[in-house]
């Protein structure tokens, strides 16, 4: 029963979370593609835009982490995705994620919204702000 209890401890010492590591187990933020984006409509100058954008994750240690939006004009906007990447044991299977780019509030007329994938790839969608 000895050994059964001491086995039982040894198992919950090493599955057990190492706190003095813990900025290493927060893992490293990196760029990440998206594989598509919804651009609702009906949205005026008075409202909050925002896009739905849509991917999928190489594996399970991948966490959305936040989308960078820059203006480069007043009518041209880019969309850098971000997640965090975890180290550690990761259930390798492929991870769809689905989340709302806030923009803010634009000005009326048509805008572009350029979607970065990295290594030099974007794509492109229209919106119109009435």
């Amino acid at each position: 029963m000895k050994l059964f209890t001491v086995t039982l401890g040894l198992i919950a010492l090493l599955l057990a979370p190492n706190h003095s590591n813990a900025n290493e187990n927060q893992g490293r933020e990196v760029m990440i593609g998206i594989s598509d984006a919804f651009i609702p409509s009906g949205f005026d100058s008075d409202s909050d835009s925002f896009v739905v954008v849509s991917g999928v994750f190489q594996n399970g240690c991948y966490r959305w982490s936040k989308a960078d939006v820059t203006s480069t004009s007043p009518t041209t906007h880019e969309v850098k995705s971000f997640a965090t990447v975890e180290s550690g044991l990761c259930i390798m299977v492929l991870v769809p994620f689905t989340k709302e780019v806030h923009l803010g509030k634009l000005q009326p007329g048509d805008h572009n919204i350029r979607f970065i994938l990295g290594e030099g790839n974007y794509f492109d969608k229209k919106m119109t702000i009435e």
